[in-house]
């Protein structure tokens, strides 16, 4: 239900492509792949900014254009906004990125897929010739969890395609926000009898539990940051799984997708973008604060703009955090 009738309804057009580099890949996803896309009321789309949504783990892009009960999806939150002229007008893509393994990084893995060449090469190519929007300098990617990583990412690997970002609550400071959850994992693993097992099992469940998810999106991040081609789904551990000691080889690939470490390899070529900003709750149950505060202290010490917050709130629910990054990301991409 709409919060308010304060802005005239936009229209969503449902956009379908097949993927070419994610053909035979590991998991045996679908390369047919849903692409929502949000135009203002009274708009063709063509000339107006493009923003891509990245969702977060377990979530697929259309989630984000499906009915929400008690609050509003982000059709209707950019119908508010842009209806009382809190930002520009701009087209705004929801692709379908997820996988077997419950979400994406939004990176290329040998496990998971070539999900940034989908993005890049195919996905915003497609929107951008459809509605004759975006184009360089008029493109911006926002996200959160997940997908705040994704944001993040892209803009530090390609400033040269993307314009602005913006990342909610991102996934970085591995060593806070994955290991202990990695430990974790162990007597779970070791009680089904290893990963495939439990992979195994938890795909033949009538029901998953939380904590069966946590789990998953762990393993999902092994396949994602060090895939294992010969493993079951790609799926490998970066420690010992009888002493949680890490495999300083295994560990040193995630560490190398760590935000709060390619930052300082590429966080100079940030200052090519338009617009930059970063949040996360100051009780975000999964530590990521600290690496939010990581990143922004480097970004800093390089002199890169950027627009930091820390708001009173965890990670959940923090959607309403788009009235702050929409309106700034937009009016970048406008000028």
């Amino acid at each position: 239900m709409r919060r308010t009738l304060s802005g005239t309804a936009g229209t969503v057009r449902r956009l379908r492509l097949h993927s070419a580099v994610l053909e035979n890949n590991l998991l045996g996803d679908p390369t047919d792949r849903v692409i929502d896309v949000y135009v203002p009321s009274g708009q063709s789309g063509a000339g107006l900014p493009l923003l891509v949504d990245l969702v977060g783990y377990t979530g697929g892009g259309p989630a984000h254009t499906n009915w929400k009960n008690f609050g509003e999806n982000v059709p209707e939150r950019l119908d508010r906004l842009i209806g009382a002229g809190a930002m520009p007008p701009v087209v705004v893509a929801f692709p379908d990125c997820f996988t077997r393994l419950g979400g994406n990084q939004y990176i290329n893995s040998a496990a998971m897929g070539a999900w940034a060449d989908f993005l890049v090469a195919e996905a915003v190519p497609y929107i951008e010739q459809e509605f004759r929007c975006g184009g360089r300098g008029r493109r911006g990617v926002f996200g959160k969890s997940s997908g705040g990583y994704g944001a993040i990412v892209h803009a530090m690997q390609r400033p040269d395609f993307w314009a602005a970002a913006a990342c909610h609550s991102g996934d970085m400071g591995f060593e806070t926000c994955y290991l202990p959850h990695l430990v974790k994992m162990l007597p779970v693993l070791a009680k089904a009898g290893g990963i495939r097992a439990w992979l195994e099992g938890f795909f033949a469940r009538p029901k998953a539990r939380d904590e069966d998810i946590q789990h998953l999106e762990m393993l999902g991040m092994c396949a994602s940051y060090d895939p294992d081609r010969e493993a079951y789904m790609g799926v490998r551990l970066p420690l010992d799984p009888d002493t949680a000691e890490l495999i300083p080889e295994r560990w040193a690939n995630f560490r190398k997708w760590d935000p709060v470490n390619m930052v300082e390899r590429k966080g100079a070529d940030l200052v090519q973008l338009k617009a930059l900003y970063i949040d996360c709750g100051d009780v975000d149950q999964f530590d990521l604060l600290y690496g939010a505060r990581r990143l922004s202290r480097s970004l800093r010490r390089q002199q890169v703009a950027h627009r930091y917050e820390e708001f009173p709130d965890d990670h959940s629910s923090v959607d309403y955090r788009m009235d702050v990054s929409l309106p700034f990301l937009a009016a970048a991409l406008s000028g």
